[in-house]
């Protein structure tokens, strides 16, 4: 199995992507096909693909940010049983991440998720395909060592219609598997950068980072 970069909606492994995407997530959570094109072409944004036999059967896209030293996961995608894929491709974006890391002279200082919670809002059908099932998913990355910081969170729909989705935890996974708390200036500068493409807050998501930034620290509890 290969772990490769896509950096084009020329390249014909990312039609294969877009496709897989299609067949695991929901309609309105998959980005057209043309507006992939600048996403792909900044260097900040890495996406990579599993690759077996010429297909594609996994994909994951990630960012790291220099300045705060933390990575960011955007998604992850399981598109065959069988196939050790989330170990894979967690081990592959982690020494790349790294390797990133200590380009800018550090070691990596953690990494954050926003993650499904199923118990919150009931179960979410992703394509049939069983380790993307959220209760599994939420299990592997608990494994991992991804932690749920402890605030109640929304994000902005990614319609930009200013609505407040929730049903998500935002959660980080340190490197250090003994800090258990990070300052909440951090969540809160992240959160910012990270949906600053988006106009259009909801107020609750507005009045949530507010709150953080009255904050020292955020705990870190198990997910």
């Amino acid at each position: 199995m290969e772990y490769i970069r896509i950096t084009s909606i020329e390249d014909p492994l990312f039609a294969k992507m877009h496709d897989l995407m299609k067949e695991v997530f929901p309609p309105e959570e998959v980005l057209e096909f043309e507006l992939w094109k600048e996403p792909l072409e900044d260097p900040s944004i890495r996406v990579f693909v599993a690759v077996k036999d010429d297909e594609v059967v996994g994909s994951t896209e990630y960012r790291y940010y220099p300045d705060w030293n933390i990575a960011m996961t955007d998604f992850t995608i399981i598109g065959r049983p069988g196939l050790s894929l989330g170990r894979f491709l967690a081990q592959n974006r982690l020494k790349d991440l790294n390797r990133l890391a200590q380009e800018n002279g550090k070691e990596l200082f953690g990494m954050f998720a926003e993650i499904y919670d199923p118990y919150q809002l009931g179960d979410h059908e992703f394509g049939g395909v069983k380790p993307m099932n959220p209760y599994v998913r939420r299990e592997v990355l608990s494994h991992l060592g991804y932690k749920r910081l402890d605030f109640e969170y929304v994000h902005p729909s990614w319609k930009n219609d200013g609505e407040a989705v929730k049903g998500l935890d935002l959660c980080f996974m340190p490197s250090n598997d003994e800090v258990n708390e990070i300052p909440a200036q951090l969540v809160a500068d992240f959160l910012t950068t990270y949906y600053a493409v988006l106009s259009n807050k909801p107020q609750a998501w507005l009045k949530m980072v507010e709150n953080l930034k009255s904050k020292q620290t955020v705990e870190l509890l198990p997910l």
